[in-house]
């Protein structure tokens, strides 16, 4: 059984997996401030709530996007089931070739996409992964990492607007019932969503176009599943609750199984 933990900015999604097949999966908020202590103990409440035995862990896997979270987390890992944890990073086999100017700045959150993806859907893929940024990865038909985009996400852009527009009030991502707002916040959700949406489907052509081929488009993330339905792009693979944070576990099993082909865990 492996403990597995995806560090993001704004949650941290932790689960359990024994062989190819998800215990559970929970969700807390990341806090940057929390000691190995604390987390040690929200680890273990959740352990207990779901019955899991510690003692029957083989080890854990990290992934995260926070490193001043990183150490923590494993130190409280480390601490709770007394085993190997595994920090997703340099060294660790994937299968992932990885074609960039620097493959170190590419970050973990995306090598765990990029090897789930192609392990689950057909290459080549575009990965979206829509979180505090909004991540486009773009997997080749040879199943190498070519690169991507960065783009602010949508609840960070939707903050700042708010936070800087003191006339424009912070507001809940409920979608409006049409395009063209007739008050405020209705004009707030409609341009946030839909120029999401509209984005994520200019992207994907322009990507489509620059390959010369049709890709495989898969959506994850905390507000994929309020933004992709109102792309005009066909054929999303998204990842919907409880699937979206399930996968964030298979990619945890993936990497896991690649690097128990030469190594176990102690």
């Amino acid at each position: 059984m492996v403990l597995a933990v995806d560090i993001g900015n704004t949650n941290i999604v932790m689960g359990c997996f024994e062989s190819d097949r998800i215990l559970f999966v929970e969700r807390l908020s990341t806090n940057q401030q929390s000691t190995a202590l604390e987390y040690a103990i929200m680890l273990k409440n959740i352990l207990e709530i779901h019955s899991i035995d510690m003692s029957d862990f083989r080890g854990g896997i990290i992934s995260s996007v926070v490193p001043s979270v990183t150490l923590t987390m494993k130190e409280a890992m480390e601490r709770l089931i007394k085993k190997r944890i595994m920090v997703v990073g340099p060294g660790i086999k994937t299968g992932l070739k990885i074609n960039l100017d620097n493959p170190a700045q590419l970050g973990s959150d995306r090598v765990a996409d990029a090897v789930a993806a192609i392990n689950l859907y057909p290459v080549p893929i575009i990965m979206i992964d829509m979180g505090t940024a909004t991540t486009i990865s773009v997997i080749d038909k040879e199943k190498n990492f070519i690169g991507g985009m960065i783009i602010p996400g949508l609840r960070t852009s939707l903050d700042s607007l708010s936070g800087k527009a003191s006339q424009l009030p912070f507001i809940s991502l409920v979608p409006p019932k049409k395009v063209i707002g007739t008050n405020t916040i209705d004009c707030m959700k409609s341009g946030i969503i839909h120029s999401n949406a509209a984005s994520i489907d200019g992207v994907i052509e322009r990507i489509e176009n620059e390959l010369g081929e049709k890709c495989t488009v898969v959506s994850t993330g905390g507000v994929a599943k309020i933004i992709v339905p109102y792309c005009k792009q066909t054929g999303f693979k998204q990842l919907q609750m409880p699937k979206m944070e399930r996968f964030y576990c298979f990619q945890s099993f993936v990497m896991v199984q690649s690097y128990v082909q030469s190594k176990t865990f102690t």
